[in-house]
């Protein structure tokens, strides 16, 4: 499967986030740790400090915690992970019902970024893991594996590696830059029209239960 014409990626997050994430954008989890009351954290906190000691080959000197995670696709496996509410590390048990998706387009990020200095780089498989290759060139787009990307069902490993690949920012990454926020139902879609209604910039606000489990 060939690279999309016009890649999206995605970042999930408690909708308690969005008030702090529309005014101030959405922060590496370096950064997280040096704010207050952003939020609801969804993530394993292990796997948080893993990432603050792993190197970005692609840019010297910067951790993947340094950097805003996205993924190439909705309804990811850390979203199953969450909706399970089984994982021992684990500490947020809230279910999806409350997890917002913000999709970005992948191109405008791009040309925004090398426009204002800004880092970014991506992975072919999970940047917490200490075997992955880096890049930062967007012709090298056609190196991920895009069918199991696009795959619901991530048994295969290569697969689950593949639905695993990211997308990073450094240090931040700006509310105008996302386009639309994709939720499980009517009354998440209702909260985020609450939250954003007296916003400069509203993205469009869908409902997408194929972006859930």
């Amino acid at each position: 499967m060939v690279t999309p014409a016009n890649p999206k990626i995605y970042h999930i997050v408690h909708i308690d986030r969005l008030a702090s994430i529309a005014q101030q954008g959405i922060f590496s989890d370096a950064a997280v740790r040096q704010a207050q009351g952003l939020g609801t954290v969804i993530g394993m906190s292990t796997i948080k400090d893993r990432r603050l000691q792993l190197p970005v080959s692609c840019h010297a000197g910067t951790m993947v915690g340094d950097y805003v995670p996205f993924y190439f696709c909705s309804r990811s496996i850390m979203l199953y992970v969450i909706h399970c509410a089984n994982h021992a590390e684990l500490a947020y048990r809230g279910g999806q019902g409350p997890i917002v998706h913000l999709e970005a387009d992948l191109h405008e990020v791009v040309t925004w970024a090398n426009g204002t200095g800004i880092r970014w780089a991506f992975t072919s498989a999970n940047a917490g893991a200490y075997y992955t290759a880096f890049f930062n060139a967007v012709g090298d787009l056609d190196s991920l594996n895009w069918e199991g990307i696009a795959a619901r069902d991530f048994r295969p490993s290569e697969v689950k590696e593949a639905k695993q690949s990211e997308f990073l920012v450094h240090h931040s990454f700006p509310w105008h830059l996302i386009r639309r926020i994709g939720v499980l139902n009517l009354a998440v879609a209702n909260q985020v029209h609450a939250l954003t209604a007296a916003l400069g910039h509203r993205p469009t606000i869908e409902i997408q239960p194929a972006w859930y489990y």
